[in-house]
């Protein structure tokens, strides 16, 4: 029974004309005219686009920019204009980098409208004639002819020689061959013979199709919708660093509030507390995170790209750091993406084939023994009948391939190559002099040639099929009957090799026969043997998938190619083991939410799925605290994509519309690229993680420092303008220097750390409120020992020790678990500079008489400095003490 709900692929194609209400003569203008008006126009939609303006207000709508902006007014009032309008500077700098990324970002829908073509071949009222695209309505009769795009989505009505590509659409690789026959209704896109899809094109053949869904209603729409709607989440750091907004921003005004009440009650006059109070809760705000992180990730973007990974959004270069799976499409990201013939079965011989892509270099090996295969009459005929039964082109141009054709003729011909055997030479001697072109249906090719006024007819189709049009085969140099006991050694062979993913073609010839039409055309095959062809994987992919399970990360393959060829490479790259399981898109449609949670840990493989079965793997994935990173080239990504934690797009492959839906753009299409990228990540989130460390354990320090001393009793131990002068000397350089430290040899053994943990830790914790209380105590203990000499003298003491402090504690921060020397005292030159300048910076506002004055300071000499020193160095001591008794150890 015919419903609205049935496919269009599952009805017979009387069924389909009936409910469209048409006929194979195609619909009047009247009525083409009406359903335009009826369905709309043959274009993608797309949302009401975010103006600029808004995108850029947009990028002030976080809590810690928030704060920063209280922070400028508030500098701003007390009269420290210089720190007000380094922090608004801050605040505008990050705000124009976000619009930048976020304006972008948002292209994928044109990215999409572009791929519909402009005009179409349509019969209206019995007659052919040529409209634009966007007139074309359901119902419609088109014509599509070799090398047009796709303009709807159709339903075959009659097709010679049809191939089709649908790699942007369905990820698979190889060229779907295409027929009216009806489907099962539950069937895939990639399987669905009998449609045709916006956005792909005809590689081979023509056909008559019957217009099904237009515009919105197709599967280029469908996918344009959910590119549209789909959410965009944060990533753990912008998670992390909202949240340590948060904190430090209630933080800070406590502080201030706390501070000055603690001050007036023990006597302080409030102009006296109101500005230290509110220096204090400045300083503790860390103004120059934002743009610290800001830089590091941009340093980080500048060394990616040097190793082939382009990264789209800054926040992806520290998400790569975090993921713990990778969703790899197989077809040219673990591949190499060129069919290679890889093996080759006559009934005398086994031959293994060397070599990759479209060179010519490689060897025959017979039992890992390479021959002269120029000397094997079996091989020779085999590889002859592929590159004469073969309508793909290769040759040489100066320091390329140029290749035409079909990838598995293209493979045969680069085979032939591989032995001294070129087309054009062959044809030259054995012309062509009749085809029988390849029929899906009939599953085979027949060319005939003639050589040395012989005729030739090879055949060339699926083993079974062409196996059974033979009553002979090549054996011992002679031709013998084919028997059972031969049929089962090929069908045999044929077998194991398409359980190693390769796709298998039978050869056959015979000679002498005269031909005039294709019903005369073999009546004495004589069986040549097989070629099996594969997309062999990169070779530098299996190490990178190793590194991958050294560093905790699961790798998955998600692709549109067949469930064997899936499973081929999965095993052979290390991914797929036994026990493991692999599904179909079809299957994974069966399965419910709950088997799917159960064992989504154990599927390693995902075959011929649609772009909603990849949406629902990134969120059952998402689901189990995993952080993603999905790869793919084609329109049908766009959404997983968008919707993983880090999309991956190819570079030289992929789609502009996977492209822009994606975070990173692989320029090499190579999946050790992403494995490069992923430690580039980890290094950098480790560098953020050390300058966050080193600018809340330093400022932890100050505010300690002047409430303790308030509670004491003191006078205040550090003024306003000390205070914000420590802030921005000490919380610039160093924290900048620490962000470019260099990784740590063991990065990539390490598990990736979990979605939930936030960037500081409980080990951070612990050596920032050890470090706090070391450079507090410190600070306090020099201001008391000096307070005898006067206030000025003390607190001049007390302010350069804390200086000195926390320069001692970026050293610290480069590690949490390593001694300095054992990272190597000099292996961060940049700190060292940095800590160089703030010193060099504090000693002109001791000894410039001008800034003595501005600072309150006074002159120290030798043995203050050698005192300050030793004092500052216990924080150092303290954390190396820490490191060697505790180690890395969780508490």
């Amino acid at each position: 029974m015919i419903t609205a709900d049935t496919p269009w692929h599952s009805l017979e194609l009387s069924e389909a004309i009936e409910k469209l209400k048409t006929r194979e003569s195609g619909l009047s203008a009247e009525e083409a005219k009406k359903r335009l008006e009826q369905y709309g126009p043959n274009v993608l939609k797309s949302g009401k686009a975010k103006s600029p303006i808004i995108i850029f207000f947009s990028q002030f709508n976080n809590f810690l920019i928030y704060i920063l902006l209280a922070a400028t007014i508030i500098s701003f009032f007390i009269g420290e204009i210089l720190d007000a309008e380094i922090i608004f500077a801050i605040v505008i700098l990050n705000a124009i980098l976000g619009f930048v990324q976020e304006y972008k970002a948002e292209k994928a829908i044109e990215s999409l409208r572009s791929m519909i073509v402009p005009t179409a071949n349509v019969i209206r009222g019995g007659h052919k004639i040529r409209i634009n695209s966007s007139e074309l309505v359901p119902g419609d009769v088109i014509e599509i002819e070799e090398g047009e795009n796709v303009p709807a989505d159709v339903r075959i009505i009659e097709s010679m020689s049809l191939k089709v590509d649908e790699s942007a659409l369905t990820g698979e690789s190889e060229p779907s061959e295409k027929y009216p026959d009806v489907v099962p209704e539950k069937t895939s896109p990639g399987d669905r013979v009998n449609m045709m899809f916006m956005g792909t094109s005809a590689l081979q053949g023509r056909c008559k199709a019957l217009v099904a869904d237009t515009g919105m209603k197709t599967e280029l729409g469908k996918i344009a919708t959910l590119v549209e709607t789909g959410e965009e989440t944060e990533t753990p750091l912008q998670i992390s660093l909202d949240r340590l907004g948060k904190f430090f921003g209630v933080a800070a005004i406590f502080i201030c509030i706390l501070i000055f009440i603690v001050g007036i009650l023990t006597g302080k006059t409030y102009y006296e507390m109101f500005l230290t109070s509110v220096s204090l809760a400045v300083a503790a705000i860390p103004e120059g995170l934002p743009a610290t992180v800001t830089i590091v990730l941009a340093l980080g973007v500048q060394r990616m790209a040097k190793r082939k990974a382009i990264i789209r959004k800054l926040s992806a270069v520290e998400t790569l750091g975090s993921t713990n799976i990778i969703s790899s499409d197989k077809t040219g990201t673990l591949t190499q993406n060129i069919i290679t013939v890889k093996q080759l079965i006559t009934a005398d011989h086994d031959i293994r084939v060397t070599g990759t892509g479209y060179s010519s270099e490689g060897d025959f090996l017979i039992e890992n023994e390479s021959i002269d295969v120029t000397s094997y009459e079996d091989v020779m005929k085999l590889l002859i009948a592929g590159i004469l039964c073969n309508n793909a082109t290769f040759e040489r141009l100066e320091d390329t391939w140029n290749v035409n054709g079909d990838s598995t003729e293209v493979a045969l011909l680069v085979a032939g190559a591989k032995s001294e055997l070129f087309k054009e030479k062959l044809e030259s001697v054995c012309p062509r002099t009749f085809e029988v072109p390849f029929s899906s249906r009939a599953k085979t090719m027949t060319t005939i040639n003639l050589c040395d006024e012989k005729r030739y007819v090879y055949l060339k189709g699926a083993p079974e099929v062409v196996l059974e049009r033979c009553k002979y085969v090549y054996k011992d140099e002679k031709f013998v009957p084919l028997d059972d006991k031969l049929k089962k050694y090929f069908l045999d062979f044929n077998y194991s090799m398409a359980m190693d993913g390769m796709r298998v073609l039978g050869f056959a010839y015979e000679e002498d026969e005269v031909v005039t039409d294709a019903e005369n055309v073999g009546k004495n095959f004589v069986y040549l043997g097989l070629a099996g062809m594969i997309d062999p994987p990169r070779q530098e992919v299996k190490g990178a998938v190793d590194l991958c399970k050294d560093a905790g990360i699961d790798v998955v393959m998600i692709t549109g190619d067949q469930k064997l060829t899936a499973i081929a490479i999965a095993k052979e790259l290390d991914i797929y083991h036994e026990g493991d399981m692999a599904i179909t898109g079809v299957e994974l449609d069966a399965m419910s939410e709950t088997d799917l949670e159960e064992n989504i840990d154990k599927i390693k493989v995902y075959a011929r799925t649609s772009p909603e079965q990849k949406l629902r793997i990134v969120e059952a994935l998402k689901k189990k605290e995993r952080i993603v990173a999905m790869t793919g080239d084609g329109v049908n990504d766009a959404p997983a994509l968008k919707r993983s934690d880090i999309g991956i797009a190819m570079g030289l492959t992929g789609t502009d519309v996977s492209r822009q839906a994606s975070d990173m753009i692989l320029a090499d299409d190579n999946f050790a690229t992403i494995v490069n990228a992923m430690e580039e990540g980890r290094s950098i989130y480790d560098n953020i993680r050390k300058f966050v460390k080193f600018l809340f354990s330093s400022n932890l320090g100050e505010v300690l420092t002047v409430f303790i001393g308030i509670l004491l009793g003191l006078p205040l131990p550090l003024l306003a303008i000390q205070i914000l002068w420590v802030n921005l000397i000490t919380d610039g350089l160093p924290a900048l220097a620490l962000s470019v430290d260099p990784a740590d040899p063991d990065i990539m053994k390490r598990k990736p750390r979990p979605r939930s943990e936030g960037i500081i830790t409980k080990l951070m914790v612990f050596d920032m409120l050890l470090v706090g209380a070391i450079i507090s105590a410190g600070t306090l203990g020099i201001f008391y020992y000096y307070l005898p000499q006067g206030v000025e003298t003390a607190r001049s003491m007390a302010f350069t020790v804390l200086v000195v402090f926390q320069l001692w504690n970026a050293i610290n921060c480069r590690s949490e678990t390593k001694s300095l020397f054992q990272i190597g005292i000099f292996s961060n030159g940049y700190l060292l500079l940095a800590i160089a300048l703030s010193i060099m910076l504090q000693l002109i506002i001791l000894y410039v008489p001008f800034l003595e004055g501005i600072f309150a300071t006074t002159e120290p000499g030798l043995y203050d400095i050698l005192l300050i020193m030793a004092v500052s160095s216990t924080v150092f001591i303290g954390i190396e003490i820490r490191k060697l008794i505790m180690g890395h150890k969780s508490l």
